[in-house]
């Protein structure tokens, strides 16, 4: 029996990267995961994926932009369980570009995704772990520009959002310091994501510094296994499971501790223009 057997989870943005990776890590340990994701399409292999390595899942298509999407998602988890343990909020969006060239749908979009939904989904989850006297956990998934100072100047707009979700978790966690619920942000550093996949320039010149030979596909981006590759290469992007374990290591502590924060990035930086 796994840690988390009896237990259930909520990951948004479950159909790839850290998500997935992280919803197979708590489908490992026992939990029945619900993964959500826009597409029905990506998440078709997901429930698969986290029956064979032991756990449940339960997809589900949630759209996080919609008003009450992520409410939705809560209430499904413990209508069909009975109870809510853990909520990741992985959930995110990313354009990039000059903020005079910006497109304010755009912004928009980031805004709904990165912070409205990650706030509207730990006041579900605080809620829904309460109803069932859970020793529960949310868990933000922030990124590390976010401490680059000056941030990098075409992810402007992208750093702000997640500059904001930091400050709305770190005032939850201050209000819940009398609950059996503790809330940790975990701020990855360049990881091989889907995200990352539509920053070519990058993983070009990181597998060119490596002498690896990685070429895009007809789209321009990078296939998730060459990511993985080059990040097994040089330790110069971390991969996404790195990030779901230190998910897991925060959300298996003692109820009686608080990790507040966890960095965690490849062991070299990489050096590459932006």
């Amino acid at each position: 029996m796994g840690v988390f057997a009896g237990k259930t989870a909520v990951v948004t943005g479950a159909s790839s990267g850290i998500g997935r990776a992280v919803a197979l890590r708590l489908g490992a340990a026992g939990a029945h995961v619900f993964v959500a994701g826009r597409r029905e399409g990506a998440l078709a292999g997901k429930v698969a994926a986290v029956a064979g390595a032991g756990g449940v899942a339960t997809a589900v298509v949630a759209d996080l932009r919609e008003a009450g999407a992520v409410e939705s998602l809560v209430e499904r988890a413990v209508a069909d369980t009975g109870r809510l343990d853990v909520m990741v909020n992985n959930a995110g969006v990313s354009f990039r570009g000059p903020l005079v060239d910006g497109d304010p749908e755009q912004w928009r979009e980031m805004l709904e995704v990165n912070v409205l939904a990650p706030a509207a989904g730990a006041r579900a989850a605080v809620r829904a772990m309460r109803a069932c006297g859970a020793e529960g956990h949310i868990v933000t998934i922030s990124s590390s520009a976010t401490r680059v100072q000056p941030p990098p100047s075409l992810y402007g707009f992208y750093s702000a959002t997640k500059a904001a979700v930091e400050a709305i978790t770190t005032s939850l966690r201050q209000e819940l310091e009398n609950d059996t619920i503790r809330v940790v942000t975990v701020i990855p550093g360049t990881t091989a994501t889907n995200l990352g996949r539509h920053r070519p320039e990058l993983v070009g010149g990181l597998a060119a510094a490596l002498g690896e030979q990685a070429e895009p596909s007809a789209d321009g981006l990078f296939s998730p296994e060459t990511l993985d590759r080059v990040a097994a290469a040089g330790r110069i992007l971390a991969s996404a499971d790195d990030v779901a374990r230190a998910v897991m290591f925060a959300i298996t502590q003692p109820i009686e501790l608080s990790m507040s924060e966890i960095a965690v990035g490849p062991a070299r930086r990489p050096v590459v223009s932006a």
